[in-house]
């Protein structure tokens, strides 16, 4: 735990504007897999054998979508809105299978806000190095609250 040291959180919702785009690009690297796989315990032969792999309509081995499931929530609470957000619902659609060294492109992008209920939904594409669709999903996010600090005189 972090105790008395302050950490920058994100926007609030009032700061926050349907339209909004965010773009990142992640290269998915072995040491980046090997990773997530070890601290998951995940021995899933289609994710990393190539024999395996082959075999398979896949023809190769691919990148496990609960991990680039992370790097979507993760860019969530980084960037948009960023740190302090908490994903409230999530619906994403795996299209197509992401490759071991793809390099792959995240659009995000907010095309609703619900001031109300204070959550933004926000829409993101992912594209591959041909440029076709990989994974579809929508997000409804808490955007982070700011809280006042009580001083003692």
């Amino acid at each position: 735990m972090l105790l008395g040291k302050k950490r920058k959180l994100g926007r609030r919702l009032e700061e926050i504007s349907t339209g909004e785009k965010l773009t990142l690009t992640e290269k998915i690297e072995d040491k980046d897999l090997l990773l997530f796989l070890g601290l998951t315990n995940d021995a899933n032969p289609l994710y990393i054998q190539h024999d395996y792999a082959s075999q398979t309509q896949y023809k190769k081995p691919i990148v496990p979508s609960i991990m680039l499931t992370g790097i979507i929530t993760s860019a969530i609470s980084k960037y948009m809105p960023g740190p302090g957000s908490h994903i409230l619902k999530q619906e994403i659609e795996f299209v197509k299978p992401v490759y071991h060294y793809d390099t792959i492109q995240f659009l995000f992008e907010v095309v609703k806000i619900n001031r109300d209920r204070r959550f933004v939904t926000i829409q993101v594409q992912v594209t591959d190095d041909q440029e076709e669709t990989v994974i579809n999903g929508t997000l409804d996010v808490c955007p982070p609250q700011h809280i006042e600090s009580v001083e003692e005189d």
